[in-house]
């Protein structure tokens, strides 16, 4: 599970990088000479910006749940390996009884 969720997070952090890498700011009026006015014709009549605006906010949430959900792994990982309950402890057996034999040293009489 844990690796699943590394794995998740990784593609999550190149997905954020990429997609903020593609938008373009406020003042990237330089991109248009670049085809920034055909993708309004791709994403509908808004543009990019909405779309790319909004994936970007999703990807985030979702990698601040994964990261919330790794450190919960982590600290679950350390708390069992500084725990003081060993995870597998031996059967508890009663003690074997007494054949009849006094257990005590009854030889020796104190004067």
């Amino acid at each position: 599970m844990q690796t699943f969720v590394l794995v998740v997070h990784v593609l999550l952090a190149v997905g954020m990088i990429v997609l903020v890498l593609v938008q373009h700011g406020k003042g990237a009026d330089a991109g248009a000479s670049f085809g920034g006015a055909g993708a309004a014709t791709v994403f509908g009549a808004s543009g990019s910006g909405n779309f790319l605006t909004r994936l970007t906010g999703i990807l985030t949430a979702l990698f601040f749940v994964t990261s919330i959900t790794l450190a919960v792994f982590a600290k679950k990982q350390t708390a069992d390996a500084y725990s003081l309950v060993p995870d597998h402890q031996a059967p508890v057996t009663a003690p074997a009884p007494n054949s009849g034999v006094n257990s005590t040293n009854t030889s020796k009489t104190a004067n």
